[in-house]
């Protein structure tokens, strides 16, 4: 029997994008709270949302009416919305969840409906949009920007512009690249990093630390990842493990602007000795 808590996690991630099965990935993030969690059986639910999809459709049905018939099943026969009401719930991270509750954030309502869209023969990739995630349809030479989590609302370039002001109050000027497709493993280190955020803020620094180790799966080389997840252990008292991170930080990123306060940490971690717990 394996010991690696991360094994499924581990063995979804790692291959070639093209070869990654999002939804069984983004459902593996949860198995360190849903431990009995099966995963197959969700993936049949995915499987069957898509069957609904299609017997909505033509053989020579085209993208509009084929997201018409993908909007009217999740959203209307099956009313999957989005959480606004408790939008920091850590819960709407999680694909189980967000199936078995009907209910999400933008990048979790995005993967279900990427998910189910792809089995109904849709060609949709997701699109790491600043401060709101979304999904395009990239089929047929033209792309359409699609928000699952406003019930599948087509968004023009004038929707995109006043979603980018209200997010930023008019910070942050619009650029082509807010629209290009993300892959696979982007999409599940922002599901990751939503995560991370909520625990870190929630002071909850076991599931802090599972998240931290997630996202260094995905990216042995984020050296963000690697100090925050070094300051976790440090806060849990494992110096060693601390002191590697911390390590990792500066071998990656030498010159960072807190490079002299991570290495202040290391000569004090030095005087804790080497006591694990």
């Amino acid at each position: 029997m394996s010991t690696d808590p991360y094994r499924d996690f581990r063995q979804a991630v790692d291959q070639p994008e093209e070869k990654i099965d999002l939804g069984r990935a983004a459902l593996t993030i949860a198995l360190t709270d849903y431990p009995n969690l099966d995963v197959l059986d969700y993936l049949a639910r995915i499987d069957r949302l898509a069957v609904e999809v299609t017997s909505h459709l033509d053989s020579d049905a085209d993208i509009y009416r084929s997201m018409a018939a993908l909007n009217y099943v999740l959203f209307k026969q099956h009313a999957f919305h989005g959480n606004r009401d408790d939008y920091f719930d850590p819960k709407n991270s999680f694909l189980n969840e967000v199936i078995e509750r009907k209910t999400g954030i933008p990048i979790t309502l995005s993967v279900l409906y990427m998910e189910v869209g792809r089995r109904a023969g849709l060609r949709l990739d997701g699109v790491g949009f600043p401060g709101h995630f979304l999904v395009k349809s990239v089929g047929n030479g033209e792309e359409i920007a699609i928000d699952p989590f406003n019930g599948g609302e087509i968004k023009s370039r004038e929707d995109i512009d006043t979603m980018l002001f209200k997010l930023h109050g008019g910070k942050v000027k619009f650029h082509s690249d807010f629209l290009a497709s993300s892959t696979k493993k982007d999409i599940l280190k922002r599901m990751l990093a939503n995560l991370k955020a909520i625990y870190i803020n929630g002071n909850d620094l076991v599931k802090s630390l599972s998240v931290l180790d997630r996202l260094l799966i995905l990216d042995p080389a984020s050296a963000e990842d690697a100090r925050d997840r070094g300051v976790v252990y440090l806060r849990l008292e494992c110096y060693a493990q601390a002191r590697e991170d911390f390590e990792t930080y500066l071998r990656l990123r030498p010159n960072a602007e807190d490079a002299m306060l991570v290495r202040e940490q290391l000569v004090r971690l030095a005087k804790e000795g080497t006591r694990i717990h």
